[in-house]
């Protein structure tokens, strides 16, 4: 697998540090609000890079850490008038709703920053002592000039980074490009004893601190949106290595941006969606499918007519899936078609090739639709045997399963009431009792399940 590494600009062949456990690590949400479509694209996208990794054999250990505790969360505690704990505990809760809404799957440790303060302190007095931290009445800055390598990640040369580099007010650096590790409290803010005095950690210090405690000094992947490129990735570079004296991450990789309507997502302009507010008309999976069916390096433009083909796209992905159950229910033992069941396997090695080259979604998408060519116009309608059938699926359900989608298929229970109300329509036609099998038939439609007459029986699909 070759993966474009943020950090060469280039696409390299992917090798982990250890063969046995690939460590990737994901920044995750600060939990002040709903999550929007822009946090759930890494979301979505690196969720298919440990699922494609996990199908290739590789054992995973994927962290994705919660902010909760910083700036945001603690104005949006005071405008409640609740305590900084409630504002997160609330929105962690909302983050899951939507997460697994989108068919994420669980990292193996979700660390919270707040759960690490010891290990935060344990770094930032590492720094101090090796002369790469200096504190200041109860705050502690990282000093930028004294790490050679800062702007490596970012490509931007120190003299443009200090150009546009400022002190704000209140700040007592001793250059503008320093930046925080620890924050002394102010009055009315959480806080943590320290050997600086009361306060809390800095932003950027916390992912250092959970990749140090649950992956090592050094992991094989760190991964996040573009707009984490500079500062975060920056500075949590520079700490990390500065701390350990190694490598932090072989490779880095990062998503484009989401536009809305052609114009770049901003809070600033309004035009941000959440995942919520999509989910309720829509539903979630066609989120999901939006947000990987483009090439994760890619921007995105996310607009309604874009969503409805979304959905389009997936409606033709369970009608294709939810016939070749049918199919496959009514298929034979025969003699087996090689040809075609080669043609099927090859769909397999068509999508693996794509998603070996740095995790190409959309062209792994295309392979998938090319299956379902192959099974609309070679097996359904058509007399071929029950491992041709078995096979469709199988090669089906697995590139589906590494994409995350189509996890929304009908129920057991679903399918057995419809049937056995098809069985008792066509038991009603037997007999010529046309009343009651239009009746059963109309009474399908209203559900939205629309029947369809085949050379193998009756099959259903739902609008």
């Amino acid at each position: 697998m070759r993966i474009y590494n943020t950090m060469t600009r280039q696409k390299e062949e992917f090798v982990p540090v250890d063969p046995n456990e690939v460590k990737i690590y994901a920044c995750g949400p600060t939990v002040y609000n709903f999550i929007h479509i822009g946090n759930a694209r890494p979301l979505c996208v690196f969720d298919v890079l440990r699922r494609y990794m996990e199908y290739r054999g590789m054992n995973v250990k994927f962290v994705q850490n919660f902010t909760d505790v910083d700036d945001k969360i603690i104005k949006r505690a005071n405008e409640e008038g609740i305590t900084f704990e409630e504002v997160s505990k609330k929105y962690i809760e909302e983050f899951w709703t939507d997460a697994h809404g989108l068919n994420f799957k669980d990292a193996t440790v979700h660390p919270k920053a707040t759960e690490n303060i010891d290990e935060i302190i344990d770094i930032i007095k590492t720094l101090e002592e090796k002369g790469y931290a200096y504190a200041v009445d109860g705050d502690v800055y990282f000093r930028t000039l004294k790490f050679k390598e800062y702007g490596k990640l970012s490509h931007q040369p120190i003299e443009d980074l200090q150009s546009g580099a400022r002190i704000a007010i209140g700040e007592k650096k001793e250059d503008p490009l320093d930046f925080a590790l620890w924050k002394a409290a102010k009055e009315g803010e959480p806080y943590w004893e320290s050997p600086w005095g009361k306060g809390r950690p800095g932003w950027h210090i916390e992912c250092s601190a959970m990749n140090r405690r649950y992956l090592g000094n050094t992991i094989d992947i760190h991964c996040g949106g573009k707009d984490l490129v500079f500062p975060h990735h920056e500075n949590e570079i520079a700490q990390s290595e500065c701390a350990n004296g190694c490598t932090f991450s072989k490779y880095w990789m990062h998503n484009g941006y989401i536009n809305v309507d052609n114009v770049k997502m901003s809070k600033s302009l309004g035009n941000f969606k959440t995942v919520r507010e999509i989910a309720d008309v829509y539903g979630y999976e066609v989120i999901r499918y939006f947000l990987i069916s483009s090439h994760y390096r890619s921007p995105i433009n996310y607009n309604l007519d874009i969503i409805e083909q979304c959905k389009s796209a997936l409606d033709r992905l369970y009608t294709c899936r939810e016939s070749l159950d049918f199919a496959l229910k009514n298929a034979k033992d025969m003699d087996d078609d090689n040809e075609l069941i080669n043609q099927l396997n090859s769909r397999r090695e068509q999508f693996i090739a794509a998603m070996d080259d740095d995790l190409n979604t959309a062209d792994g998408i295309s392979a998938v639709f090319e299956l379902v060519k192959d099974i609309n116009t070679r097996i359904l309608d058509k007399d071929v045997s029950k491992n041709v059938c078995e096979t469709a699926a199988e090669v089906f359900d697995e590139l589906c399963g590494v994409l995350g989608i189509l996890y929304n298929r009908k129920s057991n229970d679903l399918d057995a009431e419809i049937e056995e109300l098809i069985a008792q329509r066509q038991q009603a036609r037997a007999d010529k009792d046309w009343a009651t099998a239009d009746k059963i038939r109309d009474a399908l439609k209203a559900r939205g399940i629309i029947l369809k007459d085949t050379p193998q029986g009756v099959t259903w699909t739902k609008e």
